[in-house]
């Protein structure tokens, strides 16, 4: 009998607990056996808990109460479920945090159905708290995220990370693929092996060979000397092969045979190199449409998709986007750019994008913020025109107070001096080259204004040489005051 048993009987009827046991092993369960005082007096290393995952506490003897029954199993197994023989009396008015481990209740004779739907309830349970507890305990920490579908991932991952068979990662460009794969590394019993990467899509068909399996010196032109290929550097970790679906047909052959048989030469050599490495492959195309079409093999998907996680697309998880918003500038600032502030109805426009390039194209719109506004608060009317999903709410935060700036000698540009609006392109398009002119010339005369018209100060001011200045007023037709 197994020392880690998945069952634990608590029962003092040991008739009924034997014919209970009968019916389990039938369901080639693991068990074992504890009456009420054998139970309350055993130490907690001699009952293997961590591989309970089902509790069957029957009637006893001792006048002891099913509160501080379940109290006592949550200390000792919190991730074991739990279900009586028969009716206890107290079940009924149990606490919310103590009857949340009591799935059920079965009754003598045992029905193997209702055992065998028992034995699954467990399961379930064991399983969201085993997902619950590494939440909870910060792991996968850096996959950002706390919506439904991001938790479904992050469960995935909890049960496959410990185990090295391969995985196939799908989803859209720009969804954090490679973060999974790296989480999943860092994660597994091969995480102080090296993580490779390789971007089967980036890589020429010609030289793609080489950097998978490296190559002897003078086994082709311009192979000057021996190189080791990506499986080689991966050794005793984890090859992470993104773009897969990209990957020319030729090339899936040779990679099927190395994940069946283990092994690979480089290319002119002719000795035998074991592959002893974890794959995780990643890509954002339909494959079982490319096996339909001919241009992906089915035997290598079936060898890639031993465990597959599906990466959800930003779009379809707006809630998290506060969370990613402070991730992703935590990140910039440690890059050594300033952070953003945004305001409420910021968000609240950005939630309402649909973000084709997902997280990419979020952590590029935060970069491009970090630059245009330093240390400052972004609203809706800084956000770049495309990310305006709503009307400003205080348009008149951004009205022009100062005289001097609404004087009638400066053009009318339809409101594109605005600071907040100079990326903004009207629907109809504009002319460039007069745009940027207009904007020169506003400047200008803004400059020799508050310089009283002189000259010098008004270049100054602008930063440009004194007679650069003066030709430009020539060019404008202005004139010192």
């Amino acid at each position: 009998m197994s020392s880690k048993p998945s069952v634990l009987i608590i029962d003092d009827d040991i008739s009924r607990r034997e014919l209970l046991g009968s019916a389990l092993a039938f369901l080639d369960q693991n068990f074992q056996f504890y009456g009420f005082v054998d139970w309350l007096q055993s130490a907690s290393e001699q009952l293997g808990e961590e591989g309970i995952r089902l509790v069957i506490l029957g009637q006893s003897q001792l006048p002891i109460s099913l509160e501080k029954l379940i109290k006592d199993l949550q200390q000792r197994i919190p991730s074991a479920a739990v279900i009586t023989l028969g009716e206890w009396s107290e079940s009924e008015s149990l606490p919310d945090d103590l009857n949340i481990s009591l799935i059920g209740q079965i009754s003598a004779p045992f029905n193997y159905k209702e055992l065998l739907d028992q034995l699954h309830k467990a399961q379930v349970y064991h399983g969201s708290y085993a997902s619950n507890s590494e939440s909870d305990a910060g792991s996968f920490s850096s996959l950002v995220g706390s919506s439904q579908s991001m938790l479904t991932v992050r469960k995935a991952m909890s049960q496959v990370a410990g185990r090295d068979v391969n995985v196939l990662i799908t989803g859209e460009s720009g969804t954090g693929k490679e973060v999974v794969a790296r989480n999943l590394h860092d994660h597994s019993v091969r995480k102080d092996g090296p993580f490779v990467p390789i971007n089967c899509g980036a890589i020429p068909a010609d030289l793609l060979e080489s950097e998978l399996f490296g190559h002897e010196k003078g086994a082709f032109t311009g192979a000057v000397s021996s190189r080791a290929g990506r499986f080689e550097l991966a050794k005793g970790g984890t090859l992470f092969l993104d773009e897969i679906g990209d990957m020319p047909l030729p090339m899936q052959v040779k990679l099927l045979r190395v994940l069946q048989e283990r092994k690979f030469e480089r290319i002119g050599g002719t000795k035998t190199l074991e592959a002893d490495i974890r794959v995780i492959a990643a890509t954002h195309k339909d494959l079982e449409q490319m096996i339909t079409e001919g241009s992906f093999r089915e035997d290598l998907y079936y060898r890639l998709n031993v465990f597959p996680i599906e990466m959800p697309p930003l779009r379809d998880r707006l809630e998290d986007l506060p969370l990613l918003l402070d991730e992703l500038l935590s990140r910039l600032k440690s890059q050594g750019l300033d952070s953003v502030r945004f305001q409420h109805s910021a968000i609240e426009s950005l939630q309402q994008h649909s973000w084709p390039g997902n997280v990419r194209e979020l952590a590029n719109l935060l970069e491009r913020l970090a630059i245009m506004y330093p240390n400052g608060v972004v609203g809706v009317s800084e956000l770049p025109a495309r990310f305006q999903h709503i009307d400003e709410p205080d348009p008149d935060r951004y009205s022009v107070q100062d005289e001097e700036q609404t004087d009638k000698s400066v053009p009318d540009t339809g409101g594109m001096l605005a600071v907040s609006a100079l990326d903004l392109l009207p629907e109809d398009g504009l002319n460039l080259k007069e745009h940027l002119e207009s904007i020169e010339r506003s400047l200008i005369e803004q400059a020799v204004n508050r310089s009283s018209g002189v000259v010098a100060r008004a270049a100054e001011a602008l930063q440009i040489r004194r007679t650069t200045l003066v030709e430009k007023m020539r060019k404008y037709g202005m004139q010192r005051k």
